[in-house]
């Protein structure tokens, strides 16, 4: 049935939300004669739909509930990256509303005051996959600091750095000024780089992530959202199954 919260809604804009197309490319859709509804063929563009409605694209039933979605966030630095928070600080994915709907869960964390891409989705395949310890998911990191990086500081960094008793360890890293560098993680814990720079006596400015895996942020601004298209979320599929 084709389930909606407002009621009957025109059939376009309920298979946009299903995640069919573009409104306006669902327009084409139903006018190329490829929508049925209760099993007769749908060619008017003033077609509504609502509860009860069996709505087929392609001869594919569809449901508003089976609707994935994948949402990349430009987060900036400040917000939670929580569903709730009891002290009622502000969160990321409240950036998404009302474009998103569905509910979706944020894929991983930043920590508050990091800022950079961020994955919300309702996949949860995907997102074990891509929170599972074997995954070796890449994250890029752009960082400045307060001070000059000392010379011997990313090679450590490289190599290995203890810091009570837990082992930090970047699998890439470059100097792109005095005070800034490129770090490549895939092991993810918690507060990595901010970490390992507290104990060479280095504080963040910044720490923004540009990417993870094959998912870089680009020029999306900040606080703004994108869906990701559908090749972006197989190659995301294909690099969190990949076992090397």
């Amino acid at each position: 049935m084709a389930e909606t919260e407002s009621g009957p809604v025109r059939l376009q804009a309920w298979l946009a939300r299903a995640g069919v197309a573009s409104r306006r490319a669902a327009e084409r859709l139903i006018l190329e004669g490829r929508v049925s509804v209760n099993g007769s063929v749908v060619t008017e563009l003033g077609t509504k739909v609502g509860p009860g409605d069996a709505v087929l694209f392609d001869g594919k039933r569809l449901s508003l509930e089976e609707r994935k979605r994948y949402i990349l966030l430009n987060k900036p630095a400040g917000l939670l990256s929580a569903m709730s928070d009891p002290e009622g600080r502000p969160l990321a994915v409240d950036l998404l509303k009302p474009e998103v709907e569905e509910r979706v869960y944020n894929v991983g964390r930043l920590d508050q005051w990091s800022a950079g891409l961020l994955l919300f989705t309702n996949d949860g395949e995907l997102a074990s996959l891509l929170g599972h310890p074997s995954g070796g998911i890449e994250k890029e990191y752009e960082v400045e600091t307060d001070l000059d990086l000392p010379d011997d500081f990313l090679p450590a960094f490289l190599r290995g750095i203890v810091v009570e008793g837990i082992r930090y360890a970047a699998l890439r890293a470059a100097r792109t000024g005095p005070r800034s560098a490129r770090i490549v993680l895939v092991e993810g814990k918690n507060r990595e780089i901010r970490r390992v720079l507290a104990a060479r006596n280095l504080r963040a400015l910044s720490l923004r992530r540009v990417r993870i895996g094959p998912l870089a942020i680009g020029d999306l601004a900040e606080g703004a959202h994108r869906e990701l298209s559908p090749a972006e979320v197989a190659a995301l599929y294909a690099a969190a199954s990949r076992k090397d």
